[in-house]
């Protein structure tokens, strides 16, 4: 909200024999005996989802325990998943996730060139895939230390092989660790060139280089530098390559173009409730009204209908009386469970995705969070806090701002929430979309055109920088006696990146300013996939990974 002024694990045995993209074990192990529940219980590769994530991320502290270098964020493994599903594959024994594959297709123009693990992966979110691309990146392989006698390392690398060859490409290449080079360095007289080799003609045995060739990869280079931080390779990486022999060298065959990302053909319906504020005598009464709304984009058959930030303010003209600050928010926190529980009806009943607005939450350690809830069809709910509170909300309310930015998949693809005054912050916008974010929504809560006017370029910016779409939904009417709440302005609207695919002004539908309405709009997916990959600009595309990057701290 804008306002101008205020009014009141257990430790793992020996490190994994495995190989590929970023990491693979330290030591040479022999096979381990099959676990004693071998035939009792299923191996099988899988595509990994995103109910997965916990396990992957217990997976590689396992394999490389007390090492930071090799860990992953959920929002890291989430940004793999949503941009290339069919690149991800997880090896399970039973229930359990014991091995982990991540790829991506991009250029041979950028794959084969110099690069670090950090430029190329866009860091580790696999954000530079490109559906058009004509080689396989293998940007990581994790095994389980425990299930070394199974043979996981080469069941995923047949795996990223058959992936492959059924999409005609080119080949799979990627950066692979020499762990024992730190180790050697200094017999080869730091010649790494010389240590590659000694390897190659078998004259010394690497577990991670000779299984990458005994799998007809072929070293074309060194890559210094491609993981810093990796102290075991020296921060060196040895450039390797499988070449499809199906596709012989030379030989260019079209190749059926748009997999591998997220995106589909489908139309997204969007609706955007421009909602009045108004006096009412009970919850029930409120509930009615924005029910209406619900009905309304139901009946227009779309898939997501998004309220305005703190819309449910109006709950405290039922006091008739005006409080003060901190009352207001106290006495408003005391209506969140109902809240999420008839929105969440709602959304079942109707068959919609309701972004209901946000609403002010008091967290179990006694905090106060301004909180967007998303009351999914399955009946499935999720929140996501404001990370930026205004200075207005957090001196009159004590509202504290979130520390988590996470995207929520759907029916209709993944989809980020940004409160109001979080558009005004780029990083947020390209944390959600290096997730896998297609649409942003963004419920707002401004008293003036100023205020409205900084959240509306703001949320333009981010969809052409990101070349997505973003629906704003905001509050009209005034509220005499409510804290904050006097005056409102909005004109709410459902924003386009600019280019050929989309409406001339990037603006896909407009509401009349400071009146209560809905606005529709079908919002083609795959156009975004069009603008990114072959529109006038390509912003994501074009990034320089090599010079600057979006890094979320906490690790989620």
């Amino acid at each position: 909200m804008q306002k101008k002024k205020p009014a009141t694990p257990k430790k793992a045995p020996n490190k994994a024999k495995t190989a590929s993209g970023k990491r693979t074990a330290s030591k040479r192990a022999r096979p381990a005996a099959v676990p004693e529940a071998a035939g009792k219980r299923r191996l099988f590769v899988r595509n990994a989802t995103t109910q997965d994530i916990k396990g992957i991320q217990r997976l590689v502290d396992q394999a490389y325990p007390g090492n930071d270098m090799l860990t992953y964020a959920a929002s890291q493994l989430r940004g793999q998943m949503t941009t290339f599903p069919e690149g991800q594959f997880v090896a399970m024994y039973g229930d359990e996730v014991v091995g982990y594959a991540g790829t991506f297709v991009i250029s041979g123009g950028i794959a084969l060139k110099p690069h670090t693990w950090k430029e190329i992966t866009g860091g580790g979110y696999a954000s530079r895939h490109d559906p058009n691309g004509d080689w396989l990146y293998g940007m990581e392989m994790s095994v389980h230390p425990g299930y070394r006698g199974l043979r996981i390392g080469q069941r995923l690398y047949n795996a990223r092989k058959k992936l492959c060859t059924d999409w005609n490409l080119k080949g799979i290449v990627f950066g692979g660790r020499l762990p024992s080079w730190s180790k050697r360095a200094k017999k080869y007289d730091n010649d790494i060139h010389a240590y590659i080799e000694a390897v190659k003609k078998n004259q010394v045995r690497d577990q991670v280089m000779s299984f990458q060739l005994r799998n007809d990869f072929e070293p074309i280079g060194i890559l210094p530098g491609y993981l810093g931080s990796d102290a075991e390779s020296l921060g060196v990486a040895v450039h390797m390559v499988w070449r499809n022999p199906n596709r012989p060298a030379g030989k260019e065959e079209a190749r059926q173009k748009g997999f591998g990302v997220s995106l589909s053909d489908n139309v997204v319906r969007v609706a955007t409730v421009q909602y009045m504020q108004r006096r009412v005598t009970s919850f029930e009464q409120f509930l009615g009204i924005a029910e209406y709304f619900v009905d309304v984009a139901a009946d227009y058959r779309a898939d997501f209908v998004v309220f305005p930030e703190l819309f449910a303010l109006q709950l405290l003209s039922i006091e008739d009386q005006e409080l003060s600050a901190a009352e207001s928010i106290e006495a408003l926190t005391r209506y969140t469970p109902k809240f999420r529980e008839a929105f969440s009806s709602m959304a079942v009943r109707y068959n919609i995705n309701i972004i209901a607005g946000s609403h002010p939450t008091k967290m179990a350690n006694g905090r106060v969070e301004n909180i967007a809830y998303v009351m999914l069809r399955d009946g499935s709910v999720h929140e996501q806090p404001k990370i930026h509170p205004t200075p207005s909300e957090a001196y009159w309310w004590n509202i504290e701002g979130g520390d988590y930015l996470n995207v929520i998949d759907t029916d209709c693809g993944p989809i980020g929430v940004m409160i109001c005054y979080d558009s005004e912050f780029p990083e947020l916008g390209r944390h959600l979309i290096d997730q896998g974010a297609n649409i942003l929504f963004v419920p707002f809560c401004t008293d003036e055109r100023q205020s409205y006017l900084r959240v509306r370029y703001s949320c333009q910016a981010r969809a052409v920088e990101n070349q997505c779409y973003v629906v704003m939904s905001g509050n009209v009417g005034n509220l005499p006696n409510v804290s904050n709440m006097d005056i409102q302005y909005a004109q709410s609207c459902i924003l386009t990146p600019c280019d050929f695919p989309f409406a001339r002004d990037g603006i896909a539908a407009d509401t009349t300013p400071n009146v209560e309405t809905v606005a529709f709009a079908d919002l083609r997916l795959d156009a975004l996939r069009e603008a990114r990959y072959s529109g006038t600009v390509q912003n994501l595309k074009n990034r320089r990974h090599d010079l600057y990057s979006v890094v979320w701290h906490k690790k989620d």
